[in-house]
């Protein structure tokens, strides 16, 4: 099938986003995307080095997290992406990392709270704790779902354990995790260079607002060149 096979291939590069910009080390982390119209998802190979994640290195699962297609045993957060699809039909792409800055404030169990332009832009406010959970069940995946239920960010830190971000797919999740890290390194340094100054919840609304629906390019048919 085409587009399952172009779907792997896009989980296997977004992976190197994650190196890119520093967010996982060793072979930590992983990216999941839901497979459109089907109750399936295309994950990251638990245990696999990151240079050797190609397409055919991805593996397919259910909703239920049971392995579907591929050679390799499904990521240890299987259970929890697939909660997370289940729980959540507008998410398309999870995304999963330990990131320094982000897993910091995570493992003082404090959200990053919004002083940032940046910030309100892109998670409208601040950025969440979620409970402590154990790996390998879908208890993470309740954690992450009640935590974001109703709230603007996609991203949520996971007590004791790192960031996990949703979006409408796998390439806005990435994203999310990327702005995560960077909000939250820049929230620590300005924390130890003294008191950070808040931003009004007004602003912080206009903000989000402008950032979600007019920032950016129009959307509109490429006029004919001439």
């Amino acid at each position: 099938m085409n587009e399952l096979r172009e779907l792997r291939e896009t989980v296997a590069r977004l992976h190197a986003e994650l190196t890119r910009y520093g967010l996982v080390a060793w072979t930590a982390g992983n990216i999941s995307a839901r497979v459109p119209g089907r109750d399936l998802m295309v994950i990251k190979p638990s245990g696999i080095d990151y240079d050797e994640l190609s397409a055919d290195a991805m593996v397919v699962c259910d909703l239920e997290g049971v392995l579907v297609e591929g050679d390799h045993a499904p990521s240890s957060d299987t259970a929890a992406h697939a909660y997370v699809y289940r729980a959540m039909p507008e998410v398309g792409g999870v995304v999963h990392t330990h990131s320094s800055y982000a897993t910091a404030w995570a493992a003082r169990a404090e959200p990053i709270p919004c002083q940032l332009t940046a910030q309100a832009d892109e998670f409208g406010g601040e950025i969440p704790v979620g409970p402590f959970a154990l790996i390998g069940g879908d208890d993470i995946g309740k954690g992450i779902v009640s935590t974001l239920a109703g709230h603007r960010s996609p991203a949520v830190l996971m007590r004791n354990h790192g960031v996990f971000t949703i979006g409408r797919d796998a390439r806005a999740a990435v994203k999310a995790a990327v702005m995560c890290e960077d909000v939250a390194r820049t929230a620590h340094l300005a924390r130890a260079l003294g008191r950070p100054l808040p931003i009004a919840q007004a602003d912080i609304d206009s903000l989000y607002h402008r950032y979600q629906t007019a920032y950016g390019q129009p959307h509109h048919p490429a006029k004919e060149i001439r």
